[in-house]
């Protein structure tokens, strides 16, 4: 008499789906986001309703123009003209150009400023630095700027807090970061960016 061959049971795949589910929410949930990459910028409040307009007059000397084409060249304009340089150059010239060490005409006006832990001191709290982008330019060319940027003023608050507190900004309390804040306040605007082409 021949046996006959057994059925193998086939799988309950009902709930494939609902672990699938819960496996994407765990990972989801567990999954470590990189938060290093971006831009820490606080964007300047609304305005209030029927708030007069005032025209803010900018002298040429307190600006700084920083320009990015879509070939990720990177060009400043001041009053001295206009020049192409390498990013690596970038900190080192936004440095000069907001402490303003030697007191030249081409770059910030001083204003005289009293300060907590200071005193009475001269800043260049006009100065702006201005980036505009064309509309192709790659987008690590633009972190990469707005990088520097940052590391410029990190830099400058850093050189301050040494010679003032004997500490790094980062050491400082609540009220002495502000007071440094205040020395080298961030000044960086956003222009609408255009077409400048990719050709130096």
């Amino acid at each position: 008499m021949a046996k006959k061959k057994r059925k193998m049971p086939g799988l309950n795949t009902s709930s494939t789906a609902d672990i699938s589910f819960m496996l994407l929410i765990f990972f989801l949930v567990t999954t470590s986001m990189d938060t290093d990459r971006g831009l820490a910028r606080q964007l300047p409040p609304p305005p209030e309703e029927n708030a007069e307009v005032k025209d803010i007059i900018v002298k040429e000397r307190n600006i700084l123009n920083v320009r990015m084409n879509s070939a990720g060249n990177l060009m400043l304009e001041d009053m001295d003209g206009q020049k192409f340089i390498k990013l690596e150059e970038l900190r080192a010239i936004v440095k000069d150009f907001i402490a303003n060490p030697k007191h030249e005409e081409n770059k910030p006006e001083f204003h005289t400023e009293r300060l907590p832990y200071f005193g009475d001191v001269e800043i260049t709290k006009n100065h702006v630095i201005s980036v505009q982008n064309d509309r192709g330019t790659p987008y690590k060319v633009y972190f990469n700027v707005q990088h520097e940027l940052i590391a410029a003023y990190n830099e400058l608050r850093d050189e301050i807090s040494l010679k003032q507190f004997n500490k790094p900004y980062a050491e400082l309390n609540e009220d002495q970061q502000k007071a440094v804040r205040d020395y080298y306040p961030q000044k960086i605007s956003e222009a609408e960016p255009k077409n400048y082409g990719g050709k130096k």
